[in-house]
């Protein structure tokens, strides 16, 4: 039988490729990068994070400390080279991203049963096949999948947060501390490197006074942007003109929704006291590690489309960065992903051919977790495939079968990325009223007892 092939060295092709290795099957896996670019990579690494450092909350009882679990339950590569570069984040997995890179490309490059070809791949193959060519996927391989499906394909912008030299922080203004996290000393006034405490916090927090918060809103909603295409360009090529992802606004957006929108949103000030006046400040941005040195730092939700001039002067205005030096710039760029409830099944085949798989954000999930997961997915259900097993169809009880339930089942007038939450998963079914915290223990103790037993009645 042929090679196996997967499209896409991102977080989801890269998963794939060594599950379906793994499995002693030879693959190929194609990565387009250095040769054609994204617009929005800027290495020829393989699993590049484009947008934050955080791949989300690392707690058993939330929904992402959940998907995580059944990745290592199921020997994610991902999961483990994240674990091994990971940076202080409170209860976040957060990863140098140069450094995680770097080690899923190495890993890649060892396998024995692993073939990294550096094209563009500009059709859909007649073999054994997973594209997880991302949200990014070229034009011309974009064709392709639409000539197979009917054109089936919905678009959306979506935008990257800025990136700040730690040595430009004030911190005399700015604080270190994690939400809630009393062990953590808001003194502190030098940026974390690799030879911090463990007690420090692991933000740096700028905090606003009423005044400073009004002020900033005034300046972020009035600041020139990077026009997007008009919309009649936009149709042309399928794009829907400001048609963004919920879950990755803008700042600038977010704060168009009302005067407090941000303020209890990526601003909100709750579980922190600014250590200059001992009270909580009204509003705050945080900053959050971006490299193992320490040096840089990526400003939390803030998202952006703001002309770069105008980041300058704007994100200028937030204490304790009046000085900041950007490294990078917020910027927008735009993500495409299937009709998956029309084109999909649960096990991530396409419904017209049972030997090609789609997997990442190309399907409709959202955050890197969901990538990795599908990724995953996708490649031990094409081996299994290839070797005559029975492909896996996890349950809905777990996250994993809960995110593909939900990106192949989804009523498609309102389909956007999701990703791992609670409201996917089956109802509980309580006999008393629980907390939030109890009730997110219980969704994992089920999603775990049920991947374990479906795992023990599968055939090897």
């Amino acid at each position: 039988m042929n090679k196996a092939i997967v499209i896409g060295g991102g977080l989801a092709g890269s998963e794939a490729a060594w599950q379906i290795a793994e499995r002693n099957i030879r693959v190929k896996l194609y990565e387009m990068r250095p040769q054609v670019s994204t617009g929005a990579h800027v290495t020829d690494q393989l699993a590049e994070l484009v947008c934050s450092n955080s791949l989300g909350s690392n707690q058993a009882d939330r929904a992402s400390g959940v998907l995580k679990n059944e990745l290592r339950r199921l020997d994610s590569l991902l999961v483990k080279c994240a674990e091994e570069t990971s940076l202080p984040a409170g209860a976040a997995l957060a990863v140098d991203r140069e450094a995680f890179a770097r080690r899923v490309t190495e890993k890649i490059l060892a396998h024995p049963y692993i073939e990294l070809v550096r094209e563009e791949v500009k059709e859909i193959p007649f073999s054994p096949v997973v594209i997880a060519s991302g949200p990014l996927t070229s034009e011309n391989l974009s064709n392709s999948v639409a000539a197979l499906s009917g054109d089936e394909h919905l678009f959306f912008f979506d935008a990257i947060s800025p990136i700040v030299r730690a040595e430009s922080i004030d911190m005399k203004i700015a604080f270190r501390a994690s939400r809630y996290d009393k062990n953590s000393d808001p003194s502190k006034t030098a940026p974390r490197s690799e030879t911090s405490r463990d007690d420090e916090g692991d933000y740096i927090n700028c905090p606003f006074t009423k005044e400073e918060y009004y002020e900033f809103l005034d300046a972020l909603r009035t600041a020139e942007r990077i026009e997007l295409r008009s919309f009649e360009e936009a149709i042309k090529t399928g794009v829907k003109a400001g048609h963004f992802f919920e879950g990755c606004l803008p700042v600038e957006i977010i704060a168009e929704r009302g005067d407090e929108s941000l303020a209890y949103g990526p601003m909100r000030p709750v579980g922190l006291r600014d250590p200059r006046t001992g009270k909580r400040p009204y509003a705050v941005a945080q900053l959050r590690q971006d490299n193992l040195a320490g040096s840089l730092y990526n400003i939390v939700g803030f998202q952006t489309n703001l002309k770069f001039p105008e980041q300058r002067r704007v994100l200028r205005m937030i204490p304790g960065l009046e000085n900041a030096e950007f490294e990078r710039y917020g910027q927008m760029h735009r993500n495409t992903f299937i009709a998956s409830p029309k084109l999909l099944r649960p096990t991530l085949q396409h419904i017209l051919r049972d030997d090609l798989f789609f997997a990442g954000q190309i399907t409709g999930v959202e955050g890197y977790m969901g990538n990795i997961a599908t990724g995953l997915l996708a490649g031990i259900n094409l081996a299994r495939f290839m070797q005559g097993n029975p492909l896996f169809e996890l349950p809905r009880e777990t996250m994993i079968g809960a995110l593909c339930h939900y990106v192949t089942h989804a009523d498609l007038k309102d389909f956007q990325p999701m990703k791992a939450n609670f409201g996917i998963l089956p109802e509980l079914r309580l006999e008393r009223k629980i907390g939030k915290r109890e009730k997110g223990q219980a969704y994992a103790d089920r999603a775990a007892g049920a991947l374990e037993d479906y795992l023990q009645n599968q055939p090897s």
